[in-house]
């Protein structure tokens, strides 16, 4: 049979079978985002983040490489996707239509987006997410005209998923229970003569033992002098006695991710590990007491600036206190809708959750990593993992 009739015959068993979330919980995100559309003066959207679509219709897989659409309209929820793609389509998205192109057509999907969008006047488009191809774009403006395309429809998403709904809450809070037990298996081989793969081998089995889905982030695991560069991550390392070991985790529960990093010592923490423990520490205080609703982003940023000050000429630190975090695909676990950061004017809102990683790096020498993932609340920042805070 071709992927056509491969659609039908899985939909007539399994269709809609493996929705993430209760139809309840899918129609309310949609309303809320039809509201905002007609706030904003848009009649569709055509979203192609997998994580947009993955909100608002639950359709979900591990191949995120390819062409995938998905067009919201007041009327309808139509979901384009490639051949190899219709299993995951008709068992995990709730949506109206389904329209399927060969996988290696890809000239192919620009008629039936034509036909789709053609009623509709005011188009919203995320210009800057992942996913929409240049390509695409380009024949769908050449065909129907520029003039229908707006770049506000993913700031329009970023604005309602930043802030997270009890269901969501609860899949976070059951990945930040996983991926606390991949960390607790990875901490305890740390020995000298262990490698880093071979920590991180253990945290994955942990891990996935406990639970979680395909990761969107694999675990990340650095030693020594390794540590003091940023994003690079296990190659074969051995261990030393007295090296610091860096780990920052983040298991996939319905896809939502809350991430936590730690830092173990295979032997004694020298002081000046310590201290810089301290400082991490002391960030996390102060961006927990400033994450309060109503306060900006910056503000968060100020007071967490004002602890890491009397060492900023000696470490190396992102620049970025805290990211939201919450549905997400490979290649990252960051959703994208904010970030605590100098400059970053928007304002807390309850229920917000954020990533806050506390990485302190001594460039060609060592460094220190700490984090939790915290919900926003009335009272300020409240972890849903558990980082003690020791090394």
């Amino acid at each position: 049979m071709d992927h056509h009739a491969y659609r039908y015959a899985l939909a007539e068993r399994l269709a809609e079978s493996e929705l993430p979330f209760a139809p309840a919980e899918l129609a309310a995100r949609r309303r809320r985002v039809h509201e905002a559309m007609q706030t904003a003066g848009l009649e569709a959207l055509l979203l192609t983040d997998p994580a947009d679509i993955f909100y608002l219709t639950g359709y979900h897989t591990f191949e995120v490489s390819v062409h995938v659409c998905l067009v919201v309209s007041a009327e309808r929820l139509v979901l384009q996707v490639p051949s190899i793609e219709v299993g995951p389509a008709v068992v995990t998205a709730a949506v109206d239509e389904i329209l399927d192109y060969r996988w290696e057509g890809i000239g192919e999907v620009i008629e039936p987006l034509i036909d789709i969008l053609a009623p509709y006047q005011s188009i919203g488009l995320d210009a800057f997410g992942a996913g929409l191809r240049f390509g695409v774009i380009r024949e769908l403006q050449a065909r129907l005209g520029a003039g229908r395309f707006r770049d506000d429809g993913g700031e329009l998403l970023d604005r309602i998923r930043i802030v997270k709904t009890p269901a969501e809450l609860d899949c976070l809070r059951e990945s930040a229970r996983i991926t606390a037990a991949g960390l607790r298996a990875a901490e305890a081989i740390i020995v000298p003569g262990v490698t880093d793969n071979a920590v991180a081998a253990e945290g994955s089995r942990a891990m996935l033992a406990a639970g979680s889905e395909f990761m969107s982030l694999q675990p990340i695991v650095t030693v020594g002098r390794r540590i003091g560069t940023i994003h690079v991550n296990h190659k074969r390392q051995v261990i030393e006695r007295d090296d610091p070991v860096f780990l920052e985790f983040g298991s996939a529960f319905q896809r939502y991710t809350a991430p936590m990093m730690r830092t173990a010592v295979a032997g004694l923490a020298s002081a000046e590990m310590q201290a810089l423990r301290d400082v991490c520490r002391g960030m996390f205080e102060a961006l927990c007491d400033a994450m309060r609703p109503g306060a900006s982003f910056d503000d968060a940023a100020q007071a967490a600036e004002a602890v890491l000050a009397p060492h900023i000429e000696r470490v190396f630190f992102s620049g970025v206190f805290g990211y939201a975090v919450g549905a997400q695909f490979p290649p990252s676990w960051v959703e994208g809708t904010g970030y605590i950061a100098r400059g970053q004017y928007a304002e807390f809102a309850t229920d917000m959750v954020f990533h806050l990683p506390l990485c302190l790096r001594l460039p060609g020498q060592w460094g220190v990593g700490m984090s939790d993932t915290v919900r926003v609340t009335p009272e300020g920042g409240a972890p849903l993992t558990n980082n003690t805070y020791q090394l």
